[in-house]
């Protein structure tokens, strides 16, 4: 304080500055509180450990929706929002097509070769050790999860407990209704929320009795 002198500190938050025995250091920080400390003798106190108290800071009044009623309006309010399919719409980035993965070999591309006279090796040979068969199932569930988990991301768990679903086993309510009302993945296909929260609450009723 004494000479004016500043200094700034680097990206880890280390700094260096001349200073004489009992001069005040002060420190600031924009939305922090301002702390100082004082060089004694001899260097005793040559390295400083500086913490900064972040300055409380008014935000915004929370609402709580309540449950109206209206499934349209519902889902709705309680579709978390997608920060980053915001931003790749906002920029314009191109959306994935399909999905980058190996294709099972088919009967049918395996054995039409043959009568042709060609012999599809790799074909023939995930077919009869059954590499075809589990990429199929593996897809399968691998597609399963990405849609729970599709659900999952726009709804939050609320939504679902205040049907009388328990939290842990929202998932499992998730899958149920694929299986019972197979509308309801059409809809998650096409991005459609609020279409498959319609469907799905239609569910509830019998997803529930079975848990009795």
């Amino acid at each position: 304080m004494s000479t004016d002198q500043k200094a700034y500190s680097n990206a880890e938050g280390l700094f260096s500055i001349d200073a004489f025995a009992y001069d005040e250091l002060r420190f600031v920080r924009a939305g922090f509180e301002r702390t100082s400390r004082k060089v004694l003798t001899d260097g005793i106190n040559s390295q400083l450990l500086i913490s900064l108290i972040r300055v409380a800071q008014d935000i915004e009044e929370v609402k709580v929706n309540k449950i109206t009623g209206d499934l349209s309006k519902d889902s709705r309010a309680v579709a978390k929002v997608d920060k980053g399919e915001m931003v790749g719409r906002a920029v314009g980035l191109p959306q994935p097509v399909g999905k980058m993965r190996e294709k099972p070999a088919e009967i049918k591309q395996v054995l039409l070769p043959i009568l042709l006279g060609n012999l599809n090796v790799q074909g023939a040979y995930d077919l009869i050790s059954g590499k075809a068969r589990r990429q199929k199932r593996q897809y399968r569930y691998d597609d399963l999860q990405e849609h729970i988990n599709w659900i999952r991301k726009r709804a939050d768990d609320d939504y679902f407990i205040s049907m009388g679903i328990p939290g842990e086993r929202i998932s499992e309510f998730i899958e149920f209704s694929f299986l019972e009302t197979p509308q309801v993945r059409t809809y998650v296909k096409a991005k459609n929320l609020s279409g498959a929260l319609f469907k799905m609450e239609e569910v509830v009723p019998i997803f529930l009795k079975r848990l009795k």
